[in-house]
């Protein structure tokens, strides 16, 4: 993975980081974030991608901006995830599939049970804001909205071990060596069927469903862990 080129480090990664700079600065909320060209430059990315990650923390909470002023850490994150230590570096996106199948219908059928309703209405946007989005060659800006949408179900499951597991799973599965195979996996048909069951999962968890709710989510990462497949095995047949 060192090889991966500068330009493959895309919004995710600038959306982790600001967490990151986020859970430092939460017990100053007085002080302003740096400004966009400033996180820009710190993290390697392009402004475009900054604003997008803040987009995302805006719409959870977590920040507020202030014309003129700057942005500014918002409320703590109800539910903070354990940092988990020793993550291991190597692993592959069959493996990430594999471990969302054992831990996400698990989270999802917890979400059913314990979400609130801020935290619902937090879903209803995000999937508002996949669905709204004008351009759908825009790989980036899909996976940043649909990886806030997971993460708030994990959230709403309510324990903070398996938010840190959903975390760790996470950020392998966002590693940018594997951006080009994630893209050639999404399709305009795979969205369409990924924005029903998102859809979906929603009603189930807003209606307190919670086997429904992880047969949804367990369908849905069935679909994404096939179209992996394919799309790697397709790769495989194509290399000389």
């Amino acid at each position: 993975m060192s090889d991966t080129p500068k330009s493959a480090i895309n919004s995710s990664s600038a959306l982790e980081q600001l967490r990151q700079l986020i859970q430092q600065q939460e017990h100053t909320p007085d002080r302003a974030l740096p400004t966009e060209r400033e996180l820009a430059e710190r993290f390697g990315v392009g402004r475009r991608e900054i604003r997008r990650a803040l987009d995302v923390l805006e719409e959870e909470g977590r920040i507020w901006r202030k014309q003129g002023k700057g942005t500014f850490v918002g409320p703590a994150a109800p539910v903070q995830p354990l940092v988990l230590q020793d993550l291991p570096q190597q692993s592959n996106l069959l493996e990430v599939m594999e471990a969302r199948l054992q831990l996400e219908p698990g989270l999802a059928r917890l979400a059913a049970l314990r979400a609130s309703k801020e935290q619902i209405a937090l879903m209803k946007r995000l999937i508002e804001r996949m669905q709204g989005i004008v351009a759908p060659e825009d790989g980036d800006q899909h996976e940043l909205w649909d990886s806030a949408f997971h993460r708030a179900i994990a959230e709403a499951a309510g324990n903070r071990l398996m938010l840190g597991l959903f975390e760790a799973v996470d950020a392998v599965r966002r590693d940018p060596g594997w951006q080009h195979l994630r893209e050639q996996a999404r399709t305009p048909a795979r969205l369409d069927t990924y924005d029903n069951h998102h859809q979906r999962l929603l009603d189930h968890i807003a209606n307190r469903q919670p086997h429904e709710a992880a047969a949804a989510m367990r369908e849905h990462l069935l679909a994404l862990q096939q179209a992996l497949m394919e799309t790697l095995y397709a790769s495989h047949e194509e290399t000389p």
